[in-house]
Parts: structure tokens; C-alpha cells; sequence
């Protein structure tokens, strides 16, 4: 660019692999094959087989030391030109929500033209060390040379230093895990068990009729034989979540393995872009990219709650937008624990709290909660830390495609006391907005992206043929293979019909019948 003027920043649409509950279809999978999963579902979604995309910005949390090219090494595993540049990042559970970030004020300063951003984890694959004194001895005895100093490596050694360490979930700050501190914020901000329980019904429930009305067709392709998330229960009830017995806090606790996130294998990626890249691809946008903000607290010293930095973050965002809270169609909050979100939506209701902790005159208000997490959230599908916040950002693009207007808020807490907000916006192409019915706006919108998708393949097509005898350039290079027609989602199946693997458990169903309501997991 030679001036300076700001570009768009276009969300182009997303992929993810199904969620699992951690240690069931995913047990054999690593954060590498999964990454490069949903990178993958990203180039056959939107035809970047053989192109070169400017940056791949994605990571984990929990990973392991061979994992630090992790993003460079997802690419080289798919159909992207090994050309593309891998960065790899991370920011707990906000990791992908940041690499949009980062992104964005990359293609909005004109710096790239697209790139693709993700996330991955598994805690069934999780680092497994021994202790550090342990540790040390090994690289001294990498060092010594004669038998006696080797032998001598082993001076004052004991089996106790063989224990393996398995990974923590607490702060190393505070030594409390994320759910006690959660604990802690419910007390604060006095929320119930019912509420926390009838928030997660929900959350179930709107996952499961999205599941089945077919809008996450697009949005998740096939992973290791699993076809839908196995953690979404549409069957739970308001007596099942209340029979559950708190697990942060047993005595008086009210966060359940029910109400609270579950430990998650899975991976997001989705695709920004340039509106010309865009255009220049033939790929309809589905949303913009307008906003973001990053906030943190005090839980330390100030004794702010841990999981309250999201709620700083959206206030700081809306004063730079110029909006209010209530200036939205759609409200995406990241479900760690349903206590967090309520405690949230106390916060921006406080009068005291908004005056004293965001600097403002007034509270921000309610929201209308029929607006929030429409979808389903992450009590129900699973939070595979460092995916959530893709998984998020291309749930509310397509959110906003299907209704063809409209505004979208994103709210995710992170470990370490810290919060990423995003705002995503969706304009209509040319059409009038008088005497147009929602139903008429989805009918467009679906419209041009399908006339898009037909267009590309088409393009594709011609390519391979005028190309037959010619080796194709880098950027010309077709499909390896045709696409795959995804079935239709069957009502309880959730195997593909692909060969099992021994040992495997034949369906969802079977995983999850013999578990308790869920397995809570700390970022």
C-alpha cells in the first residue's frame, strides 16, 4: 500500500474437525495431525489446493517440546503451496482468537493479503516429564566422557526422581486450579447452581438442534472416522445436571462436571483475507472483522477474578467502537464454566462494577440472552483450548451469512487472567434492505456462496483440462482428488463407515454411555 488508508479485514469462513471428549476417538491423534486436519478442511472448502496463502498463524497449549514448529509443519502436511509461511503462537484459550487479531491488523495495514488461523489440543497426548533433577542428570550424562564420570552422573540418585511430573492445571500464581478460582467468582457475584445448570441445558440443547438442522455441515469435516462432536448430549435434562455432585469445591461448591467445560481433543482453522484477494478469488465474504481488544487483570495482588479480564476487554472494545452492548445481533461468549459467563453478564450489569472497574458512567446493561451462544457453546461441544477461539470465529461468520445482516460479539477468558474480544459485521451484497424479509436475506446470501463455490470448481475444472499434458504451475494446480460429498448427519451414528481401529470404540454413543455428565477441564 502507498497510502495510508485501512483495508478490510474479511472473514472468509472456517473449518474444524468434530470435537471429542479427551481420551476417547481421539486417543492416537496428536496436535499435529489434527491441525493439519482442519487446515486441510480450510483448503478444500474454499479450492487453495496448491496455493500459497501469505501466513498460517496457529497453536497449542498443551504440547510437546517437538511441537515447536507447529504451524510450519501443519502446512507442509496439506494441500497449501510449501511456499506459505508458518508462525506459530500462542495465548491459552485465546490463542486463536489472537492469531486473528494479529492477522487482521496484517491485512488491514496492507503488510499480507491472507491467511489462515488455527488452533489445536489435546490433553490425551499430553507431556508426560520427569522431575527436573532428573532431567539435569540426563544432560550431564550427554556430557560426560569416561565411565567414571558417567558413574558419577548418578551420585546421590534415588527413585523418587523417576516419578513422571504429568501437567498442571493450576496458576502457577496462586496454586488454584481454574475452576476453584471460578468457585471463588461465583461466590463473589452470588450465582446459583440452577442458573449455572440451566445455562448448560441450553447450551446442550442449541448444539444438538444445530447438529441436526444442518448447520454445521460445512463448518466440520471428517476426522480419524469421527463425523459429529462427541461430547453434545441432547438428551440431558435439567435432573440429570442437578444430581451431579461439585467437583472444585465439594463442600459448598456449585461448578459441576456438568456445568463446566470438559477436557477436549479438536482442532479450527478459518481463513482471512483482503477483500481484493477475495474478490480476486472468487470467495464471497462472510463477515468482517472490525474490532478486537486483549485485557487483563489483576487476580494476584488485586484479587480480581480470574475469568473477569473478558469482561474489561468487550468494555474497553465498544468505547473504541462507539457502541453500545446492546448493538448487537449476536452475542458468542466462550462457555469455560456457565458461572463464568453469568459472572460476566452480572459485571457489565453492575452499576458499581462499571463505575469503578471500566471507568464508565453507567452499567452497560443486559443483553438479550435468546441472542447468545445460538448455536451451542463450549459446555456442550468441548474446548480444545487453543481451538476454541476459531471455532468461535467461524460459528459466527457463518452465524451472520445464514441471517444475512447484522452484528456479532465474541467474549473468551484465558488462564493467566486474561481476556480477547472481537466484533464481526456482515453487509449484504448490493441489495436493499427495505421490504426484505429475514428468510429472503438467508436465500442471497446462501445464493452467491453456492454460485461462488460452483464457479471455483468450475475454474478448476477448465485448468485440468487445457493443462492436460503440461505440468501445472504452483498456483494452477487442481485438486488432488474430487472432494468427497459429506453424508448426511444420521440421528445417532457418529462412526464413518471407515475400518476400525483395534481397540476403538465402535460409536460416540458407546464412548460417552458409561461416563458422568462430563470431565471438567482447566486451561
Amino acid at each position: 500500500m502507498t497510502d495510508n488508508t485501512l483495508r478490510k479485514i474479511a472473514i472468509i469462513g472456517g473449518s474444524r474437525i468434530p470435537f471429542c471428549r479427551s481420551n476417547s476417538l481421539y486417543a492416537d491423534q496428536t496436535n499435529l495431525d489434527m491441525l493439519a486436519s482442519a487446515i486441510q478442511g480450510v483448503v478444500d472448502r474454499f479450492d487453495l489446493n496448491g496455493k500459497r496463502v501469505d501466513q498460517v498463524l496457529a497453536g497449542a497449549v498443551t504440547t510437546h517440546s517437538k511441537d515447536w514448529n507447529l504451524a510450519r509443519e501443519a502446512l507442509l502436511s496439506t494441500g497449501l503451496s510449501p511456499l506459505t509461511s508458518g508462525i506459530t503462537l500462542q495465548q491459552a484459550c485465546g490463542t486463536s482468537l489472537q492469531g486473528a487479531l494479529l492477522a487482521g491488523s496484517q491485512i488491514a495495514s496492507g503488510q499480507i493479503d491472507s491467511a489462515i488461523v488455527g488452533g489445536t489440543d489435546t490433553t490425551s497426548d499430553a507431556p508426560i516429564v520427569f522431575q527436573r533433577r532428573f532431567a539435569q542428570r540426563m544432560i550431564k550424562l550427554s556430557k560426560a566422557r569416561s565411565f567414571g564420570q558417567k558413574l558419577g552422573v548418578f551420585k546421590g540418585f534415588g527413585p523418587g526422581e523417576l516419578v513422571p511430573q504429568a501437567p498442571r492445571n493450576a496458576e502457577p500464581r496462586t496454586g488454584l486450579s481454574m475452576g476453584q478460582h471460578c468457585e471463588r467468582m461465583a461466590r463473589e457475584w452470588s450465582i446459583n447452581r440452577e442458573e449455572q445448570d440451566q445455562l448448560t441445558l441450553e447450551s446442550h440443547r442449541k448444539a444438538a438442534a444445530a447438529w441436526d438442522s444442518g448447520f454445521f455441515d460445512d463448518l466440520v469435516k471428517p476426522h480419524n472416522g469421527v463425523i459429529r462432536d462427541n461430547i453434545v448430549r441432547p438428551d440431558t435434562n435439567l435432573d440429570k445436571l442437578g444430581s451431579l455432585k461439585p467437583v472444585f469445591d465439594r463442600r459448598s461448591g456449585t461448578l459441576t462436571a456438568g456445568n463446566s467445560s470438559t477436557l477436549t481433543d479438536g482442532a479450527a482453522a478459518v481463513l482471512l483475507a483482503s477483500e481484493e484477494w477475495a474478490k480476486a478469488n472468487d470467495l464471497p465474504v462472510a463477515a468482517w472483522l472490525t474490532f478486537g481488544r486483549t485485557a487483563s487483570v489483576d487476580f494476584v495482588d488485586g484479587d480480581e477474578g480470574l475469568l473477569m479480564a473478558p469482561a474489561v476487554a468487550v468494555s474497553e472494545m465498544l468505547s473504541r467502537a462507539g457502541l453500545d452492548l446492546q448493538d448487537f445481533d449476536f452475542y458468542e461468549i466462550h462457555e469455560a464454566f456457565a458461572a463464568q459467563v453469568l459472572c460476566t453478564l452480572k459485571a457489565w450489569e453492575s452499576e458499581s462494577y462499571c463505575r469503578e472497574r471500566l471507568g464508565r458512567k453507567k452499567a452497560l446493561g443486559s443483553i438479550d440472552r435468546s441472542k447468545m451462544n445460538v448455536r451451542g457453546g463450549s459446555v456442550a461441544m468441548g474446548h480444545p483450548f487453543a481451538a476454541t477461539g476459531a471455532r468461535i470465529l467461524g460459528t459466527l461468520a457463518s452465524i451472520l451469512e445464514e441471517a444475512g445482516s447484522g452484528r456479532g460479539l465474541i467474549s473468551i477468558c484465558t488462564a493467566g487472567g486474561m481476556g480477547v474480544s472481537a466484533i464481526l459485521e456482515r453487509q449484504l451484497p448490493e441489495a436493499p434492505k427495505s421490504q426484505q424479509s429475514d428468510k429472503a436475506e438467508v436465500k442471497v446470501t446462501k445464493k452467491t456462496r453456492a454460485k461462488a463455490t460452483k464457479k471455483a470448481k468450475a475454474r478448476t475444472s477448465k485448468k485440468t483440462t487445457a493443462k492436460k499434458s503440461q505440468k501445472p504451475t504452483e498456483s494452477e494446480k487442481p485438486s488432488e482428488s474430487e472432494k468427497p460429498q459429506k453424508p448426511e448427519q444420521p440421528e445417532e451414528p457418529v462412526k464413518s463407515k471407515e475400518p476400525e481401529k483395534p481397540g476403538r470404540k465402535d460409536s460416540v454413543t458407546r464412548q460417552t454411555e458409561n461416563k458422568p455428565e462430563g470431565e471438567t477441564g482447566d486451561d
